[in-house]
């Protein structure tokens, strides 16, 4: 049965006969809300009306998991085992991009037809986190964020280091941060979903194109932050002036109005 979430308005996005509810919030440019696992839970979709409240129209399309459950590590698991046997994501692909970026990207592009301007801003967490770094081959999305990217998931150094995403996109997202694009990644720095080799990846790759934010989690961290912590602008967000996480925050604003406003 459709999930109605209070203040949204539930749609609906059909490609290539994948039909996907999306939840639509805001006025002005477009940007696409990739919730984490376990899915659209009451954290994400603060954050969603803390973007639309910008002047943005946010864009939410459910992806797993039931919009508005609240979060526990039983529905995580869950979720998280479902999306590791789906065909529409590759969790262990390290330098192949999950088939459902196609679907994402023809979303972006719908959202763009519809509000024109300068482009679409996509932020992905978790395991969606490397989608919005797949996203960019598409010309529509102007402002990628990477929250805490967490796929490929498993052990070894190639995975670790992994970007999920082909030598062909990156190829061709290489191409548009040497015409200026701009990408903003971010995570905890012990964070064991999203290690450090990602980022030195991410560097390596992209260049002064990337801008990143690692918040320190370490042992005796000045705000105390736990060193398992993950979720930058959603679990793990701490609402304070000055905290490094609302820092985070404050910046992924400022950036799609970078980005998408100019």
């Amino acid at each position: 049965m459709p999930i109605e979430l209070d203040g949204f308005k539930r749609g609906s996005f059909t490609h290539d006969g994948a039909e996907r509810d999306v939840y639509r919030r805001g006025s002005g440019p477009g940007v696409v809300v990739m919730s984490e696992i376990p899915g659209i839970t009451p954290q994400v979709i603060r954050f969603a009306e803390r973007v639309a409240a910008e002047g943005f129209t946010v864009f939410m399309p459910q992806l797993f998991g039931t919009p508005g459950k609240p979060f526990s590590t039983a529905y995580a698991a869950s979720q998280l085992a479902r999306a590791c046997i789906s065909r529409e994501f590759a969790v262990l692909a390290a330098n192949e991009s999950s088939p459902l970026v196609d679907w994402l990207r023809a979303l972006c592009r719908h959202v763009h037809a519809e509000l024109g301007g300068k482009g679409v801003g996509a932020i992905g967490m978790c395991i969606t986190g490397n989608f919005a770094l797949a996203l960019m081959v598409d010309p529509a999305v102007a402002a990628p964020v990477l929250s805490q990217p967490s796929l490929p998931l498993g052990l070894g150094a190639a995975r670790r280091a992994g970007m999920h995403i082909s030598e062909r996109d990156l190829a061709a997202v290489k191409e548009r941060c040497a015409s200026g694009a701009q990408v903003l990644a971010m995570r905890f720095t012990h964070d064991p979903l999203c290690p450090g080799e990602r980022f030195v990846s991410l560097r390596k790759e992209l260049g002064p194109a990337l801008e990143s934010i690692e918040i320190d989690s370490g042992p005796g961290n000045t705000w105390g932050i736990q060193r398992l912590a993950h979720s930058v602008v959603t679990n793990d967000l701490v609402d304070e002036a000055g905290h490094p996480t609302r820092q985070a925050l404050d910046r992924v604003l400022a950036f799609f109005g970078e980005r998408l406003r100019g």
